[in-house]
């Protein structure tokens, strides 16, 4: 897969294309990723995705925007493994945004990015104001164009909200069913305070590149980018019984029969099961005490669903 920071920078042969933010990849994306390279062979095309970096309504209303599934770089190992051809993650800013839909249709798609056939959903707006839609894509005289209607889990439309709403919830096997796969975090494991390992519990700390993680508390994890898959418990918060709590959260994992330095070491930790919302401790011997409970529970766990 050929990833290109910019529409400028694309030089394409001729495309068939989709859009979107593709937060999560979850159902309703794989279902377009799935026409995406049905027609691209029906029509001799290679595939290609526009994205876009940041988020736009992180770009109108950070303050408001939601909280991110995937990290640009999440975002592109899912779709790598989907073998698409090309990526584009446009900088979404001012002069991207004042694009009027003429010109993102004519210029944008038709030439600069060589498309031929155009995917989108029945929701799709683009442009400056949101001024164009799916029947203005349909006068392009350039390339044709399908919208595929809402993927949805009965009277739920599947979207990345309804991802957030599962994972905030703590129902991670209704966020399982959503996304066809566990939700995770991939990061590199940088060095911590080692208040783990003091306690008997050593951990990995994971480095967050999320604006702000989609779920918070205690959970039943594998960890995946060893030499193998190792299971555990994690913590996904702001640790508020050490030192008072942290400003910014952090996410740890102990490893189950696993005790080795990894610093450095790129890992993806796939959530599967809630077991508490994180709590703030009287001491640190109470702390361990729950810990303990939280690794018997999580084996328990394994035990019955692995």
């Amino acid at each position: 897969m050929q990833v290109f920071r910019s529409v400028s920078n694309a030089h394409l042969p001729p495309t068939a294309i989709t859009i979107g933010n593709f937060d999560g990849l979850h159902a309703g994306h794989e279902a377009m990723l799935s026409e995406l390279k049905s027609a691209a062979a029906l029509h001799g095309l290679k595939t290609c995705v526009l994205t876009f970096e940041p988020h736009p309504r992180e770009f109108f209303a950070p303050d408001a925007a939601p909280a991110r599934l995937t990290s640009l770089r999440e975002k592109l190992e899912l779709l790598a493994a989907r073998e698409i051809d090309y990526v584009i993650v446009q900088r979404f800013d001012r002069k991207f945004s004042s694009l009027s839909a003429l010109d993102f249709r004519d210029q944008i798609l038709a030439k600069d990015l060589n498309a031929r056939h155009v995917i989108v959903g029945d929701d799709f707006c683009f442009g400056a104001k949101r001024a164009g839609d799916f029947a203005l894509l349909q006068d392009s005289k350039d390339f044709s164009t399908c919208s595929l209607a809402t993927v949805a889990d009965g009277n739920l439309r599947i979207s990345s909200t309804a991802v957030r709403t599962a994972l905030a919830a703590g129902n991670m096997d209704l966020a399982t069913h959503y996304l066809g796969r566990p939700y995770s975090i991939a990061g590199r494991v940088v060095d911590g305070d080692k208040i783990g390992r003091t306690l008997g519990f050593p951990t990995a700390n994971i480095q967050i590149k999320h604006n702000r993680p989609p779920l918070f508390g205690i959970f039943v994890v594998e960890v995946h980018g060893l030499e193998q898959p190792y299971q555990g418990v994690a913590s996904l918060g702001f640790r508020p019984t050490i030192h008072g709590g942290d400003l910014y959260p952090k996410l740890e994992a102990h490893l189950f029969d696993f005790n080795r330095q990894i610093y450095r070491q790129h890992l993806r930790v796939d959530f599967l099961h809630k077991l508490r919302d994180e709590e703030k401790y009287i001491d640190l011997p109470t702390l361990v005490a729950q810990i303990e409970k939280d690794c018997i529970a999580a084996k328990e766990w394994f035990a019955v669903n692995r």
